[in-house]
C-alpha cells in the first residue's frame, strides 16, 4: 500500500471526472493535467497544474505530444526506493496515480461521416504509453481507466 501524493489526470471521456478529482483534491493530492482536462477541472474550481508547466515543454503538434516526456514517464516508471537519485538529478517527481482513458477510436470510425484523418487523429499514443508505464510500476502507481 502507498500514499497518493500526486495524480496525473488526462482523459478523453470527462463525464464523471469532476466528482472523482474533487475527492482527490480534498485529500490533498496534487493534480497534474493536460489541455481540455485541466480546463474542465479549473472551471470546476479544482487546482490543476498543467503538465507543460511541470515539464517546461508545451503541448505541440495540435495536442499530439502532451505527455510523451521524461518528466512524465520517469514519474510513472521511477521505482520507489531505487530511482530517487536519478529522479532528483533530473527534476522528476513521482506520480502515484494515473487517471486516463483513451481517445474514442471505435466510436469515431463507426460514424458514417468518419474520414481517414478522423481515424488517424483518434489513434491514442500517449494514453496507452502512460498506462503501460504505470502498470510496469504497479508497486508504486495506481491506474484508473474506467470513466465511471
Amino acid at each position: 500500500m502507498f500514499t497518493v501524493r500526486r495524480a496525473l489526470v488526462s482523459v478523453s471521456d470527462k463525464s464523471a471526472l469532476t466528482p472523482f478529482v474533487t475527492g482527490l483534491a480534498e485529500l490533498g493530492v496534487e493534480i497534474l493535467s493536460t489541455g481540455g482536462t485541466a480546463k474542465q477541472l479549473r472551471d470546476a474550481g479544482i487546482d490543476a497544474i498543467d503538465v507543460s508547466d511541470k515539464t517546461g515543454f508545451p503541448e505541440i503538434m495540435d495536442g499530439r505530444v502532451k505527455t510523451l516526456h521524461p518528466k512524465i514517464h520517469g514519474g510513472l516508471l521511477g521505482r520507489r526506493g531505487t530511482d530517487e537519485g536519478v529522479m532528483d538529478e533530473h527534476g522528476i517527481e513521482p506520480i502515484d496515480l494515473l487517471v486516463v482513458n483513451l481517445y474514442p477510436f471505435e466510436q469515431t470510425i463507426a460514424r458514417d461521416d468518419a474520414t481517414i484523418d478522423d481515424a488517424i487523429e483518434n489513434i491514442d499514443i500517449g494514453g496507452p504509453a502512460m498506462i503501460r508505464a504505470a502498470s510496469k510500476n504497479h508497486d508504486g502507481v495506481a491506474v484508473v481507466v474506467d470513466p465511471n
